[in-house]
């Protein structure tokens, strides 16, 4: 299992949104980086929601329920999407400030890359945001 983070705009999807859809597509991503780490997905793997804007905070986890496939609203093989379900609000929201000054995430992606929409997630700060959620999974 991989575990990643998922950015989005709460004006135009929020983690809510996910939570009523129960799935949708995870669409609208161009960054060639981003699309590869989409193409790295599979069946079962994990995403954490970030809020992007104004709120700048982990809000949510998913799962990826599928393969990556060539987003079907688009004429181009290479944009992908996975489709994605709502597992469960994290206990407590995480922002971003608090992730910048721990200094555990100094190479956190997150950090590294802010613009980037999909971020692996290594073991180790997936375990380390889980216990700052005070989330288990």
């Amino acid at each position: 299992m991989a575990y990643w983070l998922l950015k989005t705009e709460p004006e135009k999807y929020s983690y809510f949104n996910l939570e009523q859809d129960i799935n949708t597509v995870w669409d609208g991503v161009n960054n060639p980086l981003a699309l590869k780490h989409i193409r790295n997905m599979l069946i079962g793997d994990l995403a954490l929601i970030y809020h992007t804007g104004k709120e700048r905070q982990i809000i949510g986890i998913a799962e990826v329920v599928s393969h990556p496939y060539a987003d079907p609203t688009l004429n181009d093989p290479k944009r992908l999407v996975v489709d994605v379900k709502a597992l469960k609000k994290v206990s407590v929201p995480l922002q971003l400030k608090q992730i910048k000054q721990d200094a555990e995430f100094e190479h956190f992606e997150l950090l590294r890359l802010p613009r980037l929409s999909v971020i692996p997630v290594s073991e180790f700060y997936w375990q380390r945001l889980m216990s700052l959620t005070k989330d288990t999974k």
